[in-house]
């Protein structure tokens, strides 16, 4: 059959190309939320091609499965994809898919375990590092103020538990505006469910010999970050969101010279460069016009897949 391996190659025509396109351009930082929305489209795209790839070329290699797939088929149908079965390229190539797919489900088990623990590890500190009252309920407060030398702000995701952590120290250093900017940053964050767009991006990272899913995890980072500043700087301005990114971070040393940072600051002087810029967004139509286009991209693989179906029952 033809069609497990078109998909395939579509795959990894997408897999090679679109991450060098999407690194590279310039208006991904203009629109994150947009960004964000193509790389899935991508990411999207690719799943959709193993997928469909797996079934189909298990139902070349084997007949029970042939029979499950295209029994409620009529026979034009049947006859469009072809009836041959046991070949046995078909067979590895099926079982090689579902070996991927299973690695990838037991890396999201595992991102998503993980997570819960170290939130755990947080909570525990956090109540160690600021004990409930009597009458106090655990996780009663959405924010917490922290006894704290170094200014810092955070976010501790949790559904109804969920709960903002700022320090003293940033209390004391930021003013009310850009403390309000700082809060609406980490609600962006938390309104977005930009953690669960991690635990996905981070499992599909362990995938090997995928390069795409190890760019889109990177990628996906940055950009919720930058989605979430916009969040700030529209509410607030991004004269206040920036100042206060700097506020908190300076004694980080992240803005002076010396070797690349890494890690969760890396990007902060970035981020504030672009606040300052205040580069214009997209028009609407613009938007639009991408957010259509980026469809395209998993649309391509269930057109390739279920064409020759639909075009015999027309």
């Amino acid at each position: 059959m033809v069609i497990p391996l078109t998909l395939l190659a579509f795959a990894a025509l997408v897999a090679a190309v679109a991450p060098r396109l999407l690194t590279r351009a310039a208006w991904a930082d203009r629109e994150p939320v947009l960004a964000l929305w193509v790389w899935q489209c991508v990411v999207a795209a690719v799943l959709l091609c193993c997928g469909l790839a797996m079934s189909l070329s298990a139902a070349v290699a084997w007949a029970q499965v042939h029979s499950g797939v295209f029994a409620p088929a009529p026979a034009a149908v049947r006859d469009a994809y072809g009836d041959t079965t046991g070949a046995p390229w078909a067979a590895a190539l099926a079982l090689a898919l579902a070996a991927g797919g299973l690695w990838t489900a037991v890396m999201f088990v595992r991102e998503v375990r993980t997570a819960r623990v170290q939130r755990r590890r947080r909570r525990e500190e956090l109540r160690r590092r600021a004990p409930l009252l009597p009458g106090e309920e655990s996780g009663a407060e959405r924010l917490v103020v922290l006894e704290g030398e170094r200014p810092d702000a955070w976010w501790l995701p949790g559904g109804q538990a969920a709960q903002l952590i700022i320090t003293t120290a940033a209390l004391r250093r930021l003013k009310k505006r850009q403390l309000d900017a700082v809060l609406a940053h980490e609600m962006g964050h938390s309104r977005a469910r930009h953690h669960w767009l991690q635990h996905c991006a981070g499992a599909l990272a362990g995938v090997p010999r995928m390069p795409v899913f190890r760019a889109f995890r990177d990628e996906v980072h940055r950009l919720c970050e930058l989605a979430a500043d916009d969040v700030a700087s529209r509410r607030f301005g991004r004269m206040t969101f920036a100042t206060a990114l700097v506020e908190l971070n300076e004694d980080r040393g992240v803005f002076g010279p010396g070797p690349g940072h890494h890690g969760h600051h890396a990007h902060l002087p970035q981020r504030v460069d672009r606040l300052l810029a205040a580069a214009p967004r997209f028009t609407p139509a613009r938007r639009l016009r991408l957010t259509v286009a980026a469809l395209l991209a998993p649309a391509v693989p269930l057109l390739v897949a279920f064409g020759p179906g639909l075009s015999a029952l027309a």
